[in-house]
C-alpha cells in the first residue's frame, strides 16, 4: 500500500510542476520585467493541452502500457527542461512560451496515464480516499516546488540554472517509473484496442453523447465550468496588485508560492477527514458561503495602497484563507467527480473521469486567462465586483443543488452520521 501511494504521489508531483511554474513563477518574473497584465494573462492559454486532452484520453487508455507512457512523457519533459535551460523569457519570450506548451502537452499525457494506474492499482474504499488525498497534496506540492520555492530563489540561481534542476528531476523519476515493480504485472493492449482507440479520438461526437449519457454529468459539466471562476480571477490578480503595491517578488514568492498554497494543502487533506464525518452536501454550502466571505474581505484590502506591515500581514491573511478554502472545495470536487464517474460503464470510467477533469481545468483558466485584461480595461475594483458575483453565483448553485438538485442527499442515514451514497 505505501510503495503505491509512494508511486502516485511522486507521479502527481512532477505533474504539478508545469502548472506551478506558469502561474506562480512565471507572472511575478515576468512583471517584475515590465510585461502588461494582458500580456502575463494570455499565457495562460499554453494550458490549452489539459482542455484538450480527453480527444486523445482513449487512446492512452487502450494502447500500450501505463509504464511505457509515464517514461515516455517523464523523458520528454526532462528534454524540454533542458532545452528551456538554453533561453532567455526577456530575449526569447516566443521560444520559452513553445517549451511551456510542450511541457504542458506532456504533462497532460502523463496525467492520463497516472489516473489509469491510480484506478488500477488502488483497490477498497480505504486505498481510493488516500489515493484521492495524494492525488491533490502531491500536485500542489510540486506547484508550491516550482511556484514558491524556485521562484524565491531564481533571482539568485538564475534561469538556466532553474531549468536544469527540472530536468535532473524529471530525469531522476523516469529511471524510478521504468523500475517501479508496482507496475510489474500490467499486460500489454491487443493491437485492436489501439485501432478502436484511434477511430474513437476521429469521432469525439460519439465518445461526446456516451459520455453524456452518464447519470449526473450534465450537472456536474455545469458546475465544474463555473465553480472556480470568480476565485480563480482573485488567485490570478491579488498578487499582481500586491507585486505593485505592497511586496517585492522574494516576498510574493514566500507567502503566496509556499505559505498560501501550504494552506491549500491543509485544506486539501482536512477534506478528506470531513467527508468522513459529515456528509458532502452539508460541506460543500458551508465552504462556499466562507468563500464568498472571504471574497468580501479581500476586495476591501484594494483600497489600501500605501504599504505597511499591518496592510502585509492582512493581505497574507487573506491569501492563506483563500487558499485553504479552495484546497477544500477541490478535494470535494474531485470526490463529486469521482461519484459520477462511478455511474458510467467500467469500459469510459477513465475516459469519463479525464473529460470531467478537462472541463474543471477549462473552468479555470477561461476566466484567469481574460482577469489581467480585465484589470487593464477597467481596474481592479470593477474586477472584483464581477470576481464576487461569481463567487456568489457558484455558492447559489451549490446550495440549489444540495437541497432540490443533484447533489440532494438521500433520506436513509447511517449512524455514523453522514449520509451513505
Amino acid at each position: 500500500m505505501n510503495d503505491k501511494l509512494v508511486f502516485l504521489g511522486l507521479l502527481y508531483f512532477i505533474q504539478g510542476i508545469p502548472y506551478g511554474l506558469q502561474s506562480s513563477l512565471l507572472p511575478v518574473y515576468l512583471r517584475g520585467a515590465g510585461q502588461s497584465l494582458t500580456r502575463i494573462s494570455l499565457t495562460k492559454a499554453l494550458f490549452f493541452p489539459w482542455v484538450i486532452k480527453v480527444l486523445w484520453a482513449p487512446l492512452v487508455d487502450r494502447a500500450g502500457t501505463k509504464r511505457r507512457w509515464l517514461v515516455g512523457t517523464v523523458t520528454g519533459l526532462a528534454l524540454t527542461c533542458v532545452a528551456c535551460a538554453s533561453l532567455s523569457p526577456d530575449m526569447q519570450f516566443t521560444g520559452v512560451c513553445w517549451g511551456l506548451l510542450a511541457m504542458n502537452v506532456l504533462a497532460s499525457v502523463q496525467d492520463i496515464a497516472a489516473d489509469g494506474a491510480a484506478v488500477r492499482l488502488l483497490r477498497g474504499q480505504g486505498e481510493l480516499g488516500l489515493g484521492n488525498t495524494v492525488q491533490v497534496v502531491g500536485y500542489k506540492a510540486g506547484s508550491v516546488f516550482a511556484g514558491g520555492g524556485l521562484l524565491a530563489v531564481i533571482d539568485t540561481a538564475g534561469w538556466g540554472w532553474m531549468f536544469g534542476l527540472l530536468a535532473c528531476v524529471y530525469g531522476g523519476v523516469s529511471l524510478f517509473v521504468w523500475g517501479a515493480p508496482v507496475l510489474d504485472g500490467e499486460l500489454t493492449k491487443p493491437v485492436g484496442e489501439g485501432r478502436r482507440a484511434s477511430k474513437d479520438i476521429l469521432r469525439p461526437w460519439k465518445v461526446w453523447r456516451k459520455l453524456m449519457s452518464v447519470p449526473g454529468t450534465p450537472w456536474t459539466v455545469l458546475y465544474v465550468l463555473t465553480y472556480k471562476l470568480g476565485e480563480q480571477g482573485a488567485i490570478s490578480m491579488f498578487p499582481l496588485f500586491l507585486l505593485d503595491h505592497h511586496m517585492t517578488s522574494r516576498e510574493l514568492g514566500f507567502w503566496n508560492g509556499i505559505i498560501a498554497m501550504g494552506f491549500s494543502i491543509a485544506g486539501s487533506s482536512l477534506a478528506g477527514l470531513l467527508l468522513s464525518q459529515h456528509s458532502i452536501g452539508l460541506l460543500m454550502r458551508r465552504v462556499f458561503v466562507m468563500r464568498t466571505v472571504g471574497m468580501i474581505f479581500q476586495s476591501t484590502l484594494l483600497t489600501v495602497l500605501e504599504p505597511s506591515p499591518l496592510m502585509k500581514g492582512m493581505s497574507v491573511l487573506s491569501l492563506s484563507a483563500q487558499h485553504f478554502l479552495g484546497g477544500l472545495i477541490t478535494t470535494l470536487t474531485f470526490t463529486i467527480m469521482m461519484h459520477c464517474t462511478q455511474r458510467a460503464e467500467e469500459s469510459i470510467q477513465s475516459t469519463h473521469y479525464s473529460f470531467l477533469a478537462t472541463l474543471e481545468v477549462l473552468g479555470k483558466l477561461s476566466f484567469s486567462t481574460l482577469a489581467g485584461g480585465l484589470v487593464d480595461w477597467v481596474g481592479y475594483a470593477i474586477a472584483y465586483l464581477l470576481f464576487f458575483a461569481l463567487s456568489a453565483a457558484s455558492a447559489l448553485q451549490v446550495w440549489r443543488a444540495t437541497t432540490i438538485g443533484a447533489l440532494k442527499e438521500p433520506t436513509t442515514s447511517t449512524g455514523t452520521g453522514h449520509t451513505e451514497k
